[in-house]
């Protein structure tokens, strides 16, 4: 009998997904594969569409983005104890799930490149049994909670932007059609 299993060690060039890597390689692949999900929903939409609050509670694109910059801060930086920029709303009353007045798409872009190099540097440099503290929890987290955590967090708000997307224009999926 053949076994016809793919043991290729490469990486699909689609979903940057490495199908036979090491656990850690695994999960900040399919972080990043939910993060790079949520920036394309954001390609080709005008300031209007990306603010459009789409439900009754106000979610709109941009607000999604914000708020996931705001969580990688502050569950891969501040848990960590490394040191995150100080951030210019107050997440605790939830100024990070809406675009404010004055605030530009490209500030709020930014704010997620940035947070989510500033979580890499932490993924990349604690082993995956690191023990953290979040400030706003009494429990301790291992790293490799948070991945899964903010894998599932993401992707969560990924599926969230993806309805909204296709309300705004009809466009779905976890990449753009080529």
């Amino acid at each position: 009998m053949t076994d016809n299993r793919n043991t290729d060690t490469t990486t699909s060039e689609v979903t940057g997904m490495p199908y036979a890597g090491g656990e850690k390689e695994t999960l900040h692949a399919s972080l990043n594969r939910v993060r790079d999900a949520v920036l394309w929903k954001l390609e080709g939409l005008d300031d209007e569409q990306l603010r459009r609050p789409m439900t009754p509670s106000g979610t709109s694109l941009l607000g999604l983005v914000k708020h996931l910059a705001s969580v990688e801060y502050g569950w891969f930086v501040e848990t960590f104890g490394r040191e995150a920029e100080p951030l210019w709303f107050d997440p605790y009353k939830g100024e990070d799930m809406s675009a404010a007045e004055g605030e530009t798409t490209e500030q709020i872009v930014a704010f997620y490149g940035r947070a989510r190099a500033a979580a890499d540097r932490t993924i990349t440099e604690l082993p995956l049994d690191a023990v953290g503290s979040p400030s706003w929890r009494d429990h301790t987290v291992t790293l490799r909670w948070v991945l899964v955590h903010m894998f599932v967090e993401t992707a969560r708000h990924a599926g969230h932007m993806d309805v909204a997307r296709e309300l705004i224009d009809g466009a779905t999926g976890e990449y753009p059609r080529v």
